[in-house]
């Protein structure tokens, strides 16, 4: 029997690299996309460690890691704000595996004027926040969803955020969401929902997930090692959301929760998803 095929994108670290290793785990073959194949890779718009350095992580790495646990990993370079490379990433896996079961939208744009203060954003930053929030997902999800209607069925699970569906506590300049990225993740919310409208009896289950602050690279690029420590209980693992979307791709209750924002910190504790991972040493 063929094993199902997972296709998580911004999987070269964080979030991305978690679940996929979560969904290799599950049984899944792993298709994964990011713009950094090798480790030390540096990229136009990408956030750096505080001397200047590309963040730790590569598909390479993670597709090794899925293969050290017995599944299939193949691992496609796609830039985000390139629709050529996101349509080549969808191509390049449905000719490799021939079917597609689930999709993570995980990836997204984070270049270093995503959160300026609103007087402060030029168009060419709203512009590739269109292109990473709205174009790729939607031009991705458009790619392989014919694969899985003919298929009878597959999920659709879009990682979101908090900022685009409430407002900053304080002002981008003071350490808040500002507008481009607020405005990308509200985009990404609307997604989900569309799709498990239009075609939810042809089979296609769709969420919308909001992880909450997570411990990864790409945090303690943006707050700082001190920053992560003063959130305590308030930030959870890269594996507590990863869990939650295996979870939705593979518990016949998950359906029940199409429609709205799971907030996966939570959920994975009300739904025993994971253990308690707050307070621990």
């Amino acid at each position: 029997m063929m094993r199902k095929v997972a296709f998580i994108t911004g999987a070269s670290r964080g979030i991305g690299r978690a679940s996929a290793l979560a969904f290799a785990r599950a049984g899944f073959d792993i298709a994964i996309s990011a713009r950094t194949l090798e480790e030390g890779e540096a990229h136009a718009h990408a956030l750096t460690d505080a001397e200047g350095r590309p963040l730790n992580g590569s598909l390479t790495a993670t597709a090794a890691q899925v293969r050290a646990l017995g599944r299939q990993a193949l691992a496609v370079r796609m830039d985000l704000l390139d629709e050529s490379s996101v349509r080549g990433a969808a191509e390049a896996v449905l000719a490799h595996y021939g079917r597609i079961d689930v999709l993570v939208n995980n990836a997204i744009y984070q270049g270093k004027d995503l959160n300026l203060s609103f007087m402060d954003l030029k168009p060419d930053t709203l512009q590739r926040v269109f292109q990473g929030y709205v174009m790729a997902p939607v031009l991705l999800t458009q790619a392989l969803l014919p694969t899985m209607l003919a298929q009878g069925g597959g999920t659709v699970i879009n990682v979101s955020s908090g900022a685009g569906e409430s407002d900053p506590p304080v002002a981008a300049s003071q350490g808040g969401w500002g507008y481009a990225y607020g405005a990308g993740k509200a985009a990404v919310s609307r997604l989900a929902g569309v799709l498990a409208v239009e075609h939810g009896k042809q089979g296609i289950c769709a969420f919308t997930v909001n992880p909450g602050v997570v411990s990864t690279e790409a945090l303690r690029a943006t707050i700082g090692e001190q920053g992560v420590l003063a959130l305590r209980g308030g930030v959870a693992p890269p594996e507590v959301p990863a869990a939650v979307l295996c979870w939705l791709a593979t518990s016949p209750e998950a359906a029940a929760f199409q429609r709205r924002t799971i907030q996966a910190q939570p959920f994975a504790l009300e739904h025993g998803i994971v253990a308690d991972w707050r307070n621990r040493a």
